[in-house]
Order: structure tokens, then sequence, then C-alpha cells
């Protein structure tokens, strides 16, 4: 018998969340989300300051339980299946995830250490197949250059091409990404923006959500939107049906003009 909320074609589903609510302290972070991805969508989750950003990836990474509904990832439901087998299957990039690594780290130890699921190169030996993939990695990401250099020498914008190159070193079915142009000046978020680009429109890249507060840190490429308020759905879809002024204006409680060029976006105060 099949499980209520769980459609027939789960296992062809990267992400499935079904009434889903968190809550910590009396507060709900998140409340009533229904939502899927497909295996070859690109997904970008908008929003302001506490609007619920992070508490999605987190669940989508495993990393948080629902307080209430259900998540399934990679056809695995949350609370059923062992997620230390689950998180390899997962790239997951933050902000967070800078901090833990020691700051003398070489940029190339960084992300070969991803097969082992490790912060920190010891003992593990690692063959020429996982860092060559690493120096492919790190230089589709322009960084390649930079394979010897110490991790806390890099600048930011650095630092993030080569947490996005750990994050698919493990080859992922899902990629999530939290706010990879955050802190970026113009010129790294454009070559970071261009980059990203590039990963959602290769066929063979895996299904990827990419948090933002930004209309202008959106790559070309990325396919589906959702709008968080207050840790609400807005809206989701298809990025081009979604991504309008009115649920703009709704999503940040102002009222926002939407103004597109090319395939980029951008918003402003009307």
């Amino acid at each position: 018998m099949s499980e209520p909320n769980v459609p027939e074609d789960i296992d062809d589903l990267v992400v499935h969340m079904a009434d889903v609510g968190v809550r910590r302290g009396g507060n709900k972070l998140l409340d009533g989300v229904n939502w899927s991805v497909e295996l070859d969508e690109r997904w970008v989750i908008l929003g302001g300051n506490g609007a619920g950003k992070t508490t999605l990836l987190r669940m989508a990474a495993a990393e948080l339980h629902p307080s209430n509904g259900s998540v399934h990832l990679l056809g695995e439901k949350l609370g059923k299946v062992d997620v230390f087998e689950l998180r390899p299957r997962i790239g997951f990039c933050s902000a967070a995830t800078a901090n833990r690594f020691p700051v003398e780290e070489k940029v190339l130890d960084v992300v070969v250490s991803a097969g082992y699921a490790v912060m920190g190169r010891w003992r593990e030996e690692y063959e020429s197949l996982d860092t060559g993939r690493a120096q492919e990695l790190l230089a589709g990401l322009g960084v390649g250059h930079l394979a010897d250099r110490e991790f806390g020498t890099l600048s930011e914008g650095e630092r993030k091409r080569t947490l996005i190159a750990r994050a698919l070193m493990t080859d992922p079915e899902l990629l999530l990404l939290d706010e990879p142009a955050a802190g970026l000046d113009l010129g790294g978020r454009e070559d970071l923006v261009a980059r990203l680009s590039e990963l959602a429109l290769d066929p063979d890249a895996p299904a990827t959500i990419l948090v933002t507060h930004h209309v202008e840190e959106i790559p070309p490429g990325f396919t589906h939107l959702m709008l968080l308020s207050a840790g609400a759905v807005v809206a989701q879809g298809l990025l081009d049906d979604v991504l309008t002024s009115e649920n703009l204006s709704a999503t940040f409680g102002q009222q926002l003009r939407l103004e597109r060029s090319g395939d980029r976006f951008f918003a402003r105060r009307a």
C-alpha cells in the first residue's frame, strides 16, 4: 500500500516535500510547503532574510528533519533512511562550510577530501583518478591554477568556486548552493554567475537548487523558481511564469519593478 501524499513516480523525483513545516522555539520557520524537484530541473529559491530559504535547503541536504509533513530525497524518506548513506549523494555548498577547513589546507585537498566526507586531509590515500577529477573541477570553475595554494589565502570568490568544486567531487545526484554569490564584488559575482550558468546548461549536471536574495544573481539556464516569505511559499513553478513584479512585491512586502535584459533580471523599488 502506498504512503499518503507520496506520488507514484517518487523514485523519479530528486526532492519531494508534502505539507512540510519546521518549528523552533514556538516560531514557524516553514509552514505548509509542498514542493517537487525533478532530475533535469534547476531551481532558484528567492526571498528576504528570515524567509526560510536556508531551512528549506538544509532539509534538502538531509541535515534537518521537518516538524510535520514528509520529505523524500532521492527516493528515500527522511526519518526512515540512514542520512549518513544519503548525504554523500548530495553536494552541499554553503558559507558555513568554508569556516570548517584548516586555513593551511591546500585547495586541491579541500576538493579531493570530499570523497571521504572529511574536512581537513589527514592520512587517507587518494588515487590519481581522484586528484585528476579534482583538478578538472577546479579548472572548470576557473581556479585550477590555485590547486597548490593554501585555502586561507584565497579571496572570497575563489573560496566559493573551490567549495562548489568540492560539492561536485562525488558526482552528486543533487547540488545545493546556499547564497554562493554573497559577499562577492561585482566582478566576482558576474564571473560566478557565468560559471553557474554553464553548469546549469550542462545536461549531465545534477539537479540543482540555488538560494539567493537577489534576482541579479539568477544564472541563465535555471528553469524554476520558488518565492518564499515568512516561511510560506508565495509562488513556485517555471521561472518565466513566477518571476513577475507582482510576485516579487508580495514576497518582499513593497512595490518592486522587475526588469529584464536578455536572460538576466534586475529589480528596483517602484
